[in-house]
């Protein structure tokens, strides 16, 4: 009995037909692969505090919360005061971030690590600001202070020593905001963008005007005409890690958000909806804007259509 000659080329045809695969399944989706690369976990940052490349930075908005106590190195970035333009209701401008990382030692090559209270909404928020500014290699603890304080990890309350840096903004990619024409072209079908409102049920259906707690900061209650609804919260699980790409993806398919056309978010100030523009930009890789107007504008705006199921009225009795 003669052996077959074996053949030099048949484990590289193997390997090419599953990159083929691979590929094909990708373009044929419509949109980016799923990735959880944007994301660390506590153990990781835990074990790379001592990191030079590391920066970390937290975002929140509870006054005091970083000066009480913080992840050790971590530098403080106050959502009110340093990520907003003080006189106009903006971001930040570019000259101002770029000094903002420069005292925070942020380089070209540095892997930035953003975190905060409330469920890293503000640092998601920050993570959006990061991004439209070009800022590489920009990761969000996962679960933010939540989860880190849950496992008593170490904090302190000692300003980090901070080799300043000279950061400079290469690129500033406008497209990943929304702007008020933009969600009004949704609303009346002038555009293909899908809305989607991640406020609550009641929230959403203008039963209340803004979450418990909050300030009332419209005249109007309600939602944009023709969005979809899912609140923020369905996004992570109980100790305020993000749901498995899978179910994330089930998620939003539910609501009519599956990638296949681009998405606006929006919530009431743009806090909770960079949240989830997070979950969908960074974890399944679908094409989003985050409209930082929110409801806030959007309702106190004139001649703009909503939908009132509630049919609540401002300051009646």
């Amino acid at each position: 009995m003669t052996t077959p000659t074996p053949n030099p080329l048949r484990p590289a045809r193997h390997w090419l037909s599953a990159m083929l695969l691979c590929l094909t399944g990708v373009l044929s989706s419509g949109v980016a692969s799923a990735s959880t690369d944007a994301l660390v976990t506590t153990e990781w940052l835990a074990q790379n505090l001592d990191n030079k490349n590391v920066r970390v930075i937290e975002v929140s908005v509870n006054p005091g919360v970083y000066e009480r106590a913080h992840i050790p190195g971590a530098v403080n970035l106050a959502w009110h005061t340093d990520l907003n333009d003080k006189v106009r209701r903006d971001i930040v401008g570019r000259e101002v971030f770029e000094s903002l990382l420069s005292k925070a030692g942020v380089t070209p090559d540095s892997t930035v690590v953003l975190y905060g209270d409330t469920n890293n909404w503000f640092a998601a928020w920050g993570a959006w600001v990061f991004d439209i500014y070009g800022v590489k290699n920009v990761k969000l603890l996962d679960g933010g202070r939540k989860k880190w304080e849950a496992e008593n990890r170490v904090l302190n309350n000692r300003v980090p020593d901070v080799v300043a840096s000279q950061y400079k903004v290469l690129r500033v990619n406008s497209q990943l905001r929304a702007r008020l024409s933009d969600a009004l072209a949704a609303a009346e079908g002038k555009g293909n963008a899908k809305l989607l409102d991640i406020r609550s049920p009641d929230e959403f259906s203008g039963k209340i005007f803004a979450p418990v707690g909050s300030q009332e900061l419209t005249v109007r209650a309600g939602h944009i005409p023709g969005a979809a609804n899912v609140a923020w919260g369905q996004a992570v699980n109980e100790d305020g890690t993000f749901k498995s790409a899978a179910d994330l993806k089930k998620l939003y398919a539910n609501a009519g958000i599956d990638g296949s056309k681009p998405v606006i978010t929006y919530c009431r100030i743009g806090e909770r909806s960079s949240h989830t523009w997070f979950a969908l930009t960074k974890i399944l890789g679908y094409n989003v804007k985050n409209y930082d107007g929110s409801w806030t504008e959007y309702g106190n705006a004139v001649g703009v259509p909503i939908n009132n199921p509630s049919g609540t009225i401002w300051a009646s009795k």
